[in-house]
């Protein structure tokens, strides 16, 4: 890690300006502020999910990403801390925001410090956070909060929803400094900084078999 810590958003927000994107963007800026009160940096990367629809359709045929695709799983893969974020679509998270988590190797977000946060029509669809979203998240090895955020339509406008971001983002922040070099305080050392927290970014194709050889073995 370096002393700029990175957050990740993914955002599966269909429009150009949704609901989605602000509320995953503005958990950020609440994590970015509680950080930058200790005195470190965090730099925001928000990947619209909107933008890559075409490419993740062609990498779950081919196999194959586009620079674009690649892009946006290294800047989760390398990043600090990840908002993720999806509207909900019934009652679960979208087809886009699945696809997108699809194509990440299973073990790659070990320990990633992760917020998860939907948005709605109706606050019945509450429960799309412990229902869905944490499952997925947490089968993808991240280290989900136990705080999330979830937006109705009637939410917007209130001062309680800004409460409860500044709430979510405090503690977001909090796990991000635990995990940098320097800890929460700024006095551990590297080595002793949290080791639970640390993250070893892991390159799933390394150890590929070579399968015209395992193929050539069956039946011989």
């Amino acid at each position: 890690m370096t002393d700029r810590l990175t957050l990740a958003v993914v955002t599966a927000g269909l429009s150009e300006d949704s609901t989605t994107t602000r509320l995953g963007e503005a958990i950020a800026k609440a994590a970015s502020g509680a950080v930058e009160n200790a005195e470190q940096h965090v730099n925001i990367k928000v990947i619209q999910l909107r933008d890559l629809a075409h490419g993740l359709t062609d990498m779950m045929i081919t196999h194959v990403a586009s620079p674009a695709v690649q892009d946006a799983i290294d800047t989760v893969l390398n990043a600090d801390g990840l908002v993720a974020a999806s509207p909900t679509y019934k009652a679960s998270y979208s087809g886009l925001f699945k696809q997108f988590f699809d194509v990440i190797d299973e073990s790659a977000l070990e320990n990633l410090p992760t917020v998860i946060a939907a948005t709605g029509g109706s606050p019945r669809h509450s429960l799309v956070l412990d229902t869905a979203m944490r499952p997925l998240l947490s089968y993808l090895k991240a280290l989900v909060l136990p705080l999330g955020i979830y937006a109705a339509s009637e939410d917007w406008g209130h001062n309680d929803l800004q409460r409860r971001i500044d709430r979510v983002g405090a503690s977001l922040g909090t796990m991000l400094l635990a995990g940098s070099p320097s800890g929460a305080s700024g006095s551990l050392d590297d080595d002793a900084a949290r080791p639970g927290l640390r993250r070893e970014v892991k390159d799933e194709f390394s150890n590929v078999p070579d399968f015209a050889s395992l193929l050539a073995s069956v039946g011989s």
